[in-house]
């Protein structure tokens, strides 16, 4: 009985080691060691990602101006000698200023004195992917502005759009900038002759498009007339214009 006593004895002490019951005796499954990452051939739960979104991003707003004329194309011979190609080109730097007050952006077709075939125009025009074109002539008969919008029949818009008649898809769009433009031409006093022809580079233009054409004022808001070279007159032509124009660019927007 001596060894039961020795034993008892140990347990008290702390001498017996207890060790832990088998998984195999319990029926418990044996735990698996810790998997290390990276490990050839062991499969990796990698984050995933939300696909990014792209922005939709807005065209701008774009006018384009067309001076007509130009180089040794003069165009007509207005009142006192000056030259059509000349007033275009300073009505369209007039109207470029008054636009970019407005914070709109504006492609020129040519700002100096330079032959610009008609092509190059259009190509000029459409590449801007302009949302309103504005070809800019003059004239020493008549009175006012006459404008004048494409006599192209209206057409639907297609993928390819013949070069010569571009601009049948947009006629509808171009008589509405017509009746801004005539509408803020009048609210200036200023007298208007609507008019429609086909001529280019008007019709290769796959966008709005409208011709001003500047001829001297007579009635309207003055009692005298004002040549097309006055500066007055020409200040009260391009303020309506911008002011079009700006209305132009609201509608645009909805």
């Amino acid at each position: 009985m001596r060894w039961i006593e020795t034993a008892l004895a140990l347990a008290l002490a702390g001498g017996v080691a207890q060790t832990a019951p088998s998984p195999r005796a319990t029926g418990a499954a044996a735990p698996s060691p810790p998997r290390q990452a990276g490990l050839p051939g062991v499969a990796q739960q990698l984050p995933t990602m939300p696909a990014p979104v792209q922005p939709r991003v807005r065209p701008q707003f774009v006018v384009v101006l067309d001076a007509a004329h130009g180089g040794s194309d003069t165009g007509a011979r207005l009142q006192n000698g000056v030259l059509e190609k000349n007033i275009t080109l300073e009505l369209e730097r007039k109207l470029r200023s008054a636009l970019g007050a407005q914070g709109i952006a504006v492609t020129m077709t040519r700002d100096a004195d330079v032959d610009l075939p008609a092509l190059d125009r259009a190509q000029t025009a459409n590449h801007a992917q302009a949302a309103a074109c504005v070809v800019i002539h003059a004239t020493a008969t008549g009175s006012g502005v006459h404008l004048f919008t494409s006599s192209l029949s209206p057409a639907a818009p297609t993928p390819v759009l013949p070069w010569q008649t571009a601009q049948a898809a947009h006629v509808t769009q171009s008589l509405r900038l017509e009746s801004e433009i005539d509408a803020a031409l009048a609210h200036a006093a200023v007298p208007v002759t609507l008019g429609r022809a086909s001529v280019q580079p008007m019709d290769s233009l796959a966008c709005p498009a409208v011709a001003v054409e500047l001829a001297p004022l007579v009635g309207g808001n003055t009692t005298t007339a004002q040549a097309i070279s006055d500066e007055k007159y020409e200040n009260l032509v391009v303020g309506a214009l911008a002011a079009a124009l700006g209305s132009w660019r609201d509608d645009w927007k909805n």
